[in-house]
């Protein structure tokens, strides 16, 4: 049986400085998941027009951001790793899922309604739009299986839609053409052009909360600086901002249930687990019934021993712009012929003439 080739896809907007939230809910699975799959990392900085950056600071950000994948350990030779706007075929496929996906659809992305506010008037077609072109980027390469956190959960379930209503819609062309691959859909096998891509959700850190405030996603637009962990944060500044960062008068509970309703040390405990690479249980088991005073010194000693030798290497990668740039030059391309190979199909599928 035909089937699709396993295959991962992510990426990372190119808007402020990385912190800890995007290291242990993103560049950290990618790494591990490079042993098991073949991947394709990109660096999105189509997406980041959405928040119109300076266009200057748009190409600091996405070399910081490139450093970052390969201090962390991702491979540029094994695997793929690039700037979306260097391929081209993204943007081509996103008009094609525009006309494929529904406005009830995209009404629905609760992203959207986050991030346009109570002004949604004024904001662009493209933030309210940018689902469509998510799912460009990960059908554009036919990816299989997409990491992901929970807030970008509902934006897979709509590329899953997406696809489907493509494969739907043009059946028969697909046939016609012989260029469906079978797949499971529930109970049955069916064929279809893209595959209904699968999330991988998992892990003690999938959503990192702001140490100010347990209730709250780490975001880079934060305020106050004291609310993350920026990746290019020295050992002082890690340490400073765990100390400081906000808990209850309570100590650690002797069960993981225990922090239910406790966000805040949910959090600390939660990236404790992520950093030691074990879990809640474990950590529970080691520090319970300890109070913070004790909590918070071991895990800034270990947040410096596991993020410093990154942040080091992330700097000295920076420095070197020719390579970084080479890296992703590399990878365009090697992402473009996936991307055209692909197109070349669509194109065909929805009766578009080429050469």
């Amino acid at each position: 049986m035909n089937t699709f080739k396993p295959l991962v896809f992510s990426g990372v907007q190119p808007t402020g400085n990385l912190h800890l939230g995007n290291y242990l809910g993103a560049i950290k699975r990618w790494v591990d998941l490079q042993d098991s799959h073949d991947c394709i990392y990109c660096v999105v900085d189509m997406h980041a027009l959405t928040v119109m950056p300076d266009p200057a600071d748009l190409m600091v950000s996405t070399r910081e951001v490139t450093a970052a994948f390969l201090a962390a350990g991702i491979d540029p030779k094994k695997h793929i790793v690039f700037n979306q706007s260097r391929v081209r075929q993204h943007a081509e496929l996103a008009w094609v899922f525009n006309c494929i996906a529904r406005m009830g659809w995209l009404n629905r992305m609760t992203q959207f309604k986050d991030k346009a506010g109570k002004d949604r008037e004024n904001a662009s077609a493209g933030l309210f739009v940018y689902p469509s072109l998510m799912a460009a980027d990960i059908l554009v390469y036919r990816a299989t299986h997409v990491p992901v956190g929970e807030d970008q959960k509902q934006h897979l379930e709509l590329t899953r839609d997406v696809a489907q209503k493509f494969n739907n819609d043009y059946s028969d062309r697909i046939a016609s053409l012989g260029v469906g691959v079978e797949m499971a859909v529930g109970d049955e096998t069916v064929s279809g052009f893209f595959p209904l891509a699968e999330p991988l959700i998992g892990g003690p850190a999938t959503r990192i909360m702001s140490l100010r405030d347990g209730t709250k996603k780490m975001s880079k637009s934060d305020p106050s600086d004291l609310s993350r962990i920026n990746l290019v944060d020295d050992a002082d500044t890690i340490a400073k901002k765990i100390r400081k960062a906000k808990t209850d008068p309570e100590a650690l509970p002797s069960d993981v249930a225990g922090l239910a309703n406790r966000p805040e040390a949910d959090n600390l405990v939660g990236i404790f687990a992520a950093l030691s690479g074990t879990d809640r249980e474990t950590v529970i088991r080691d520090f319970g019934g300890r109070q913070f005073s004790d909590f918070k010194p071991a895990l800034a000693d270990l947040a410096v021993a596991r993020l410093s030798p990154i942040t080091d290497e992330m700097r000295r990668i920076s420095a070197d712009e020719a390579y970084v740039d080479a890296v992703l030059k590399d990878g365009g391309e090697r992402a473009g012929v996936l991307a055209e190979e692909t197109m070349r199909h669509v194109r065909d599928i929805i009766g578009f003439l080429q050469d």
